[in-house]
């Protein structure tokens, strides 16, 4: 048993042992009795532990809340170097100077184990959100895949949504064979309309009858993993149709069946499935071609970083229809009404002296901890929490992840403060 943790009462705990939600005129008891030390992990980044029994047994949590407003801190998001890839979060946040670090999305685990929801890095998008029905573990009712934990370029946090937008454009002439310019033929009839949809970028499932853009940052893995499954059976048979056309300084350079192998600079790929691989085979060696895309957030704020998951709190209040009996190891972001603080928090379970929380109390203890939206990130084995204690050389974790050993994720939330 750990020790200096945050108590909570039993009775105050009550309230949340009964599945649904406490009716309109009802107050829910409240959770949180006492509040454990603050330990700095560094200026604007403080930690802390909890604990609480919820009637059945201990639950231990750990919080790292992060101070926006603090000029020393920066955030962005965990990744290790390639989206269709894993590595723990400890070797994640050591190997850019985080000083913590979380989970981050669900992912196609056993797979390709790409992450299911929107990224973004540095300002610019890593991956879009695949189809509901190909995530790997049971959605939150009322959820949708591109919901992101975000920061934008002046520093305020938020829950925002980040469907993909792009287009695929022939846009000049065609070199043939002879090396002679001449124009374009014109438009043959396509099973897609011109310009192409864009539908998927970097994603471990492209859309039915849809295109998909690959590039350097998804990684190594066979890009025809990617056309398998439908969007509602992600163990339905792969496309019968598909094609990859290589995009090469805006021309195109080889069409041909999908492959494995991590893109160069300069390179892009397009991915097409079925009436998708259709409309991409009028395209020719030597065409001319724009490939344009980006991940529109709905709030209208450019994101710096972004980071995909499901909203469980929203306004300060749970989401509907939040699961109430299945208990389980958390992991979870929540943000301040004015965007300018946020809370990493993780709840341990699986264990003897820990056995997890419901999705309806997590979302009441993100909710207590002052936190107005809040997503809940991926779970059990996956749930790590790591700092750097201040003059240490490397981040430790202090949670109890429920697998033997910290699990290898596909992405996260990294926090600086220098």
């Amino acid at each position: 048993m750990r020790i200096g943790r945050l108590a909570l009462t039993v009775s105050a705990a009550m309230s949340l042992l009964v599945p649904g939600v406490a009716a309109a005129d009802e107050v829910p008891q409240p959770l949180i009795e006492s509040v454990g030390p603050a330990v700095e992990v560094g200026p604007g980044v403080t930690h802390r532990e909890l604990t609480t029994d919820l009637g059945i047994g201990r639950v231990q949590a750990d919080v790292v809340e992060v101070d926006l407003t603090n000029p020393a801190v920066k955030v962005n998001l965990l990744w290790p170097g390639a989206v269709a890839a894993r590595k723990t979060v400890k070797t994640m946040a050591d190997g850019v100077g985080a000083v913590a670090g979380i989970n981050g999305d669900f992912f196609d685990i056993g797979r390709t184990n790409a992450a299911a929801g929107p990224a973004v890095l540095d300002g610019r998008p890593v991956k879009g959100a695949v189809p509901q029905g190909r995530r790997a573990a049971p959605a939150v009712d009322g959820a949708e895949m591109d919901y992101v934990f975000t920061t934008d370029h002046h520093g305020v946090a938020r829950v925002d949504r980040m469907p993909l937008r792009g287009e695929v454009r022939r846009t000049g002439i065609r070199l043939v064979a002879n090396g002679a310019e001449q124009p374009p033929p014109p438009p043959l009839p396509l099973p897609l309309p011109l310009p192409l949809p864009i539908v998927a970028l970097n994603q471990h499932a492209v859309p039915v009858d849809g295109i998909g853009v690959f590039t350097g940052d998804w990684g190594e893995v066979d890009r025809a993993r990617t056309l398998c499954g439908s969007d509602v059976d992600r163990d339905a048979p792969c496309a019968a149709e598909q094609v990859e056309v290589l995009v090469r300084d805006g021309r195109v350079a080889e069409v041909r069946p999908p492959r494995g192998g991590t893109l160069p600079p300069g390179e892009t790929a397009l991915v097409g499935r079925d009436r998708g691989a259709a409309a991409l085979r009028s395209l020719s060696v030597g065409d001319e071609v724009a490939v344009d895309y980006r991940l529109e957030p709905a709030s209208g704020a450019a994101p710096y970083m972004a980071v995909g998951g499901s909203p469980i709190l929203r306004d300060g209040r749970p989401t509907e229809n939040l699961n109430d009996t299945a208990r389980a190891p958390r992991s979870g972001v929540g943000v301040s009404a004015d965007g300018r603080h946020f809370t990493l928090v993780t709840v341990d379970g699986r264990q003897s002296d820990s056995v997890g929380a419901t999705l309806l109390q997590f979302s009441r203890l993100l909710a207590e901890l002052g936190l107005d939206d809040g997503l809940n990130l991926d779970g059990g084995g996956s749930s790590t929490l790591a700092h750097r204690a201040p003059g240490q050389p490397a981040t430790t974790v202090v949670n109890d992840p429920s697998d033997p050993s910290p699990r290898l994720v596909p992405n996260g939330i990294a926090v600086f403060s220098v």
